[in-house]
């Protein structure tokens, strides 16, 4: 299997405490691109040093533009899948190999990873809507698995600040075969670093509005062209 086909990607924001580590770890599976979004401690040197290929936001850029910039490396790379993870080692590393199964050896476009627990309260109330509309258990979960095809097909990672969520939506309306697998870590302590709790459930509110507009508009087109 030829690893130089799949990037790791990662969002990170203020994690020189666990970046390394991170890093070490999953680059026993593939190349890893971290994308460090202004942060001010030593998260962009702590990746390097542990042999990422590193990208710096000039100014902070928030969770989806962080990966914005993070499918782009990717894709000037010629990477041709990817896995998003999180810095914080919530998400375990070894997993990679799992993902890099279904989308490498079984052609599967897009691997959905499932958490053992939601967050927050908002989560829970977007994953119900998603799994109704979609069968799909975890829509937030951090780590995912996809064909960079489906980057192309969408034009690009996100356009809606969606919390990482555009382009598996619209890949699964678009009828995309997908794969879920249960994914586990070490649960940080402190808060997470991209958003606050209260702010973190609006966003998710916000995201999920999107996506039932979004549903309504294109059964109102479909009644309409019928």
């Amino acid at each position: 299997m030829d690893r130089s086909r799949l990037a790791i990607l990662i969002p990170a924001f203020r994690e020189a405490a666990t970046i390394g580590a991170v890093v070490n770890a999953a680059r026993e599976y593939a190349d890893v691109i971290v994308v460090d979004d202004a942060s001010p401690d030593e998260t962009g040197a702590e990746a390097a040093n542990a042999g990422a290929i590193v990208v710096r936001n000039e100014t902070n850029l928030g969770y989806d533009g962080t990966l914005n910039r993070a499918f782009e490396k990717a894709q000037e790379l010629g990477f041709g899948f990817a896995v998003t993870m999180d810095a914080d080692g919530e998400h375990n590393p070894a997993l990679v190999n799992a993902f890099k199964m279904l989308l490498m050896e079984e052609a599967v476009p897009l691997v959905l990873g499932v958490r053992p627990r939601k967050q927050r309260f908002a989560e829970i109330v977007m994953g119900l809507y998603v799994r109704l509309r979609f069968g799909v258990k975890d829509i937030l979960c951090g780590m995912k698995g996809y064909d960079m095809k489906l980057v192309l097909a969408n034009g690009g990672f996100d356009h809606t600040n969606s919390i990482g969520t555009e382009l598996a939506i619209n890949s699964l309306r678009r009828g995309i075969a997908f794969r879920q697998i249960p994914v586990s870590g070490t649960q940080r302590r402190d808060a997470p670093r991209f958003d606050r709790r209260l702010r973190a459930n609006m966003r998710i509110l916000a995201a999920l509005g999107k996506i039932i507009r979004s549903d309504i508009r294109g059964l109102l087109t479909s009644s309409a062209i019928g």
